[in-house]
């Protein structure tokens, strides 16, 4: 699957017509997305292809059957500058409600990089939906990691219009990093944003942490912007 999902990626990347759109038509059972941007996000965002990089070029396609099933491969980076690598991830998986109350999803997702092959990595996800709140689970294989993560979006509860999503990860290096105190083979880091739309913007308030604090935050790398506590406000509103 991968020589011919890499020429469609290519052909869309040679149309002057492909700045953040996504062209999408029914291809036999299957409705076929094909742009510049991720079309999709799986177990409700917990797990996603990569987001591109500014400087990059970058695309991707994604098949979904009314049967639940869909797969596809987006490349966040063609590798066609000396600063950036060829990658392509692969997913597969599928998603269906039970019924308007009750809905889940399973599947994987492959990171590659073919010019640099022992750095793939693969993600097997879960979603479950429950009267509009979303639960996840991710466990993340890396070669040197592994990252199991945890969340929830409470988003079918919002007392006061306020929504409320939480999300919690532990991670286990695979080699210890070296600290004053010693080593630190293993970590955890947690968040969570409350969200609220006003006047057409969507207004966040985020909190995160982890389990490493001081001088012990030179071995962290995980999802957090920041090793210790940080409080962010963040406004962002679209216009088209």
């Amino acid at each position: 699957m991968l020589k011919p999902c890499i020429f469609l990626v290519s052909a869309l990347l040679a149309s002057p017509l492909a700045e953040a759109q996504v062209f999408q038509r029914e291809w036999g059972d299957f409705d076929l997305k094909l742009g510049t941007t991720p079309s999709r996000s799986m177990a409700h965002g917990l797990v996603q292809p990569t987001s591109p990089g500014s400087n990059s070029f970058h695309g991707g396609l994604d098949l979904s059957h009314a049967s639940g099933l869909y797969f596809g491969q987006f490349s966040p980076s063609m590798g066609l500058s000396p600063a950036s690598k060829l990658e392509v991830d692969s997913y597969l998986g599928f998603k269906r409600p039970f019924d308007q109350t009750l809905g889940y999803e399973l599947g994987m997702i492959q990171y590659s990089y073919p010019k640099l092959s022992p750095l793939d990595s693969q993600a097997f996800y879960g979603g479950l939906t429950v009267l509009g709140n979303r639960f996840g689970v991710s466990l993340g294989n890396d070669p040197d990691r592994r990252d199991s993560t945890l969340f929830a979006d409470l988003g079918g509860t919002q007392p006061f219009g306020i929504g409320l999503s939480m999300q919690y990860t532990t991670h286990q290096l695979g080699s210890p990093v070296s600290v004053e105190d010693g080593s630190i083979r293993s970590f955890s880091d947690w968040s969570v944003k409350f969200s609220r739309p006003w006047q057409g913007i969507d207004l966040d308030l985020i909190y995160s942490d982890s389990s490493l604090s001081g001088s012990n935050c030179s071995a962290y790398s995980g999802h957090n912007s920041q090793c210790d506590g940080l409080l962010t406000l963040k406004a962002e509103r679209s216009f088209y």
